[in-house]
């Protein structure tokens, strides 16, 4: 499985995002997919993910809120929409597919895309 992550950019702080994470390869919709962040200097760290079916969703308390994870199996892209973002919201964004639920350890893994939030 191939993922590309797109969608990141430079927003103010209260404004919105959505990242887009598109697979191709092998099928799509068996995996859940997560998507991780690192912030810089930090570690990368679990934000938020979703069953295959989209019936199990987790997220991080720091984005629980105001952070909505989807998918959308017919066009193989799971999106993550990002709404009243803070200037700690900023990183390197990345999806990850697996083969179970959300927060199982990844298997496959995107490049990232940057989110730069302003205050």
């Amino acid at each position: 499985v191939q993922l590309q992550a797109s969608g990141g950019g430079l927003v103010q702080a209260g404004g919105s995002l959505r990242l887009s994470c598109v697979a191709s390869g092998r099928t799509f919709s068996v995996y859940a997919i997560d998507w991780f962040r690192q912030a810089p200097g930090k570690e990368r760290e679990f934000a938020a993910g979703i069953s295959w079916s989209g019936g199990n969703i987790a997220y991080a308390d720091s984005v629980k809120g105001r952070f909505t994870i989807s998918r959308d199996n017919a066009k193989n892209t799971v999106y993550l929409q990002m709404n009243n973002l803070k200037p700690e919201d900023t990183a390197v964004y990345y999806c990850a597919a697996a083969y179970t639920s959300p927060r199982s350890p990844p298997v496959y893994w995107g490049q990232g895309t940057l989110v730069t939030v302003s205050s």
